[in-house]
This record gives structure tokens, sequence and C-alpha cells, in this order.
């Protein structure tokens, strides 16, 4: 394990089709941040909340504020990939997820992403509702 390992809390399994490599035959480094955001939905689908729905019964959604990551090997066409995330922080308005793919036990790439709670009319920052705050307060 590197330095820079971490245990999710909650991960998916992705299968790496041609569409996610360039030409090399590797994952495309962009479309790390897409399976980022798959697990983010799973694991707010797994508290209970669809995007959709957060939407249209709350009027908020979630924007990614601040994304980083850190390559460190390469997946490639057909690997099944172990993407995964914890909790760092969570206040009223933000959540900052450590997300990392895993290979069996390789890690792939590790990241940060920060998003925010904006209300969806005015796209502006919002306070996440306190039903779903204390929902995701337990999920860390």
């Amino acid at each position: 394990m590197s330095a820079h390992a971490h245990q999710p809390s909650f991960s998916i399994p992705v299968r790496v089709y041609y569409e996610d490599t360039d030409a090399g035959g590797v994952v495309y480094y962009a479309n790390y941040l897409r399976f980022f955001e798959r697990c983010r939905t799973e694991w707010m689908r797994s508290a209970g909340f669809g995007q959709a729905q957060l939407a249209d019964e709350a009027g908020i959604g979630f924007v990614a504020r601040k994304a980083s990551c850190e390559y460190l090997r390469p997946a490639r066409l057909d690997d099944l990939i172990e993407v995964g995330l914890s909790v760092e922080k969570l206040t009223r308005v933000r959540v900052v997820f450590r997300q990392s793919v895993r290979r069996g036990d390789e890690e792939l790439v590790t990241g940060e992403v920060e998003i925010a709670c904006v209300n969806m009319a005015t796209m502006t920052p919002a306070p996440i509702p306190d039903f779903l705050h204390s929902r995701l307060e337990q999920l860390k």
C-alpha cells in the first residue's frame, strides 16, 4: 500500500470500457473524475436520496467546487476497479471527499473532491437541509 492509501467507507465496482480509454489503451485521466462522481451519487443513493429527488423535493443540488487527483498507476480496458470514498469533512454547505480507485490491492488514483450544496433555482450556495445533513453525518 502506498502512503496515500486509506480505507474507503463506501465503494462501487466499475468495469473499464473502451469508451473510458485513450489511444494508448489506458483510462483517460479525466474519466477518473466521472468514476468519482458515480461513486458519490451511489453513496447519496445509499443514504436514501437521489439527486433528482433532492432537486424536485428540496430544491437543492450538489456541484463540484474543487477537485484534485494523483495518478499512481493506469487502469486498462476490461479492468474491474473499485472506486471508493470517505467523507473527510462535512459542513452545513460543503462535503469534502477523499476518493480512490483500486484494482485489487493496487492503488491507482487518489483524489480529493469538494462539493457544495446549491439552491437549484438560483445556483447560489444553500445549507444542506437538516434531514439530509443528519443522515450524511451518520454515514461519515
